[in-house]
């Protein structure tokens, strides 16, 4: 078996797989909420015991082939400190704790990158169709809890995933409302903004509350009850698409448009001629609010370049296994080069 994990700023997702005729085969998959773990030992060593609620049958680790983790941050040498967790990984220190010979840590965004082949076609939706004949480079933008990006670059035969901390370089403001949120935010985080302070779950709640402080847009006594009671980030999302509220709408506008812009933007540092990917835990969840235009509008305003733009397909990934089915290929393939078996191949011949 392998073992997959996609490790989040505020969840763990865990995964174990098999292969079946050279495709990927889910054993099993439970989600962790990271901040009731200490390390991410103790999440892994409870995953394998059975889960939460003890319910699966235990796996050993001597029934792991490999295990690979994909995580928010730059991963150098096999060891990475997490974004947004209080956790430093080494590969080396997972392998001697979970019994497991062939453990890699990945970029979160390059195991999303890896997984997109992986996927089935149901898992995407198209936003923009572009030259969908074009090959070529292509780009993955992904707004979680942070902001992730990475480059998939075309090699001639397949694409190959390059990590990237593009999340975390300067927000650039486009209009007026734009201006003011960057002015506003300067001042509540005392300095440097990036786009991961907008196009992210807390960038989210960045601009509602600027909406709400600086352009007094109403937030109702009903919908201040719900940010209270409710995840704050899906009541501002639900209300948006059905339209009850005008602050939450403008909220989620504001938002899709920063997003277009920078996926714009890396489709251009890239040239993306295969095509622009959305990934992450948002994107899903706002469809309604992606097709309505300010999204594709604010992606595709790129001056004379803009013709450049048409051509290029924007697609959202549906599919929330998308990392884990990325880290689980990556295990694969990279415990292949060091044994000299292949899981995947054998599988063929099963």
């Amino acid at each position: 078996m392998i073992l997959a994990g996609d490790v989040g700023g505020t969840k763990v997702h865990l995964a174990l797989y098999n292969f079946e005729g050279g495709r990927l085969k889910p054993v099993r998959d439970e989600k962790y909420p990271a901040n009731e773990f200490s390390t991410l030992d103790a999440v892994v060593t409870s995953f394998l015991a059975g889960g939460s609620s003890g319910g699966a049958p235990a796996t050993s680790p001597g029934e792991i082939v490999a295990a690979c983790f994909g995580c928010p941050g730059p991963v150098r040498n096999g060891r990475l400190k997490l974004t947004n967790l209080p956790w430093t990984l080494d590969q080396r220190d997972l392998a001697k704790s979970l019994a497991i010979e062939h453990i890699f840590l990945i970029n979160d965004l390059e195991a999303n990158g890896y997984g997109i082949p992986e996927l089935a076609p149901a898992s995407i939706v198209t936003l923009h169709e572009g030259d969908a004949a074009e090959v070529g480079h292509r780009g993955l933008i992904a707004a979680g809890t942070g902001l992730g990006e990475a480059l998939l670059i075309w090699d001639g035969k397949t694409h190959r995933p390059i990590p990237s901390e593009g999340g975390h370089c300067d927000f650039a403001a486009r209009n007026d409302r734009e201006v003011g949120l960057l002015q506003y935010l300067r001042k509540t985080l005392n300095g440097r903004v990036s786009w991961e302070r907008v196009v992210s779950g807390l960038g989210i709640q960045n601009v509602y509350a600027y909406l709400r402080d600086v352009e007094k847009l109403d937030e109702p006594q009903w919908l201040r009850n719900k940010m209270k009671t409710e995840d704050p980030n899906a009541a501002i999302g639900r209300c948006a698409e059905d339209g009850s509220s005008a602050l939450c709408y403008e909220t989620m506008q504001t938002f899709a448009a920063a997003y277009g812009a920078e996926t714009g933007n890396i489709a251009l540092k890239v040239l993306a001629a295969g095509g622009m990917y959305l990934g992450g835990g948002i994107a899903p969840k706002m469809l309604k609010t992606l097709t309505s235009g300010g999204f594709m509008q604010a992606f595709l305003d790129k001056g004379r370049l803009s013709p450049v733009l048409e051509s290029i397909p924007v697609r959202v990934i549906l599919d929330d296994t998308c990392a884990l089915l990325g880290a689980a290929g990556y295990a694969e393939a990279r415990a292949a080069e060091v044994s000299g078996h292949s899981e995947r191949a054998a599988s063929f011949h099963v």
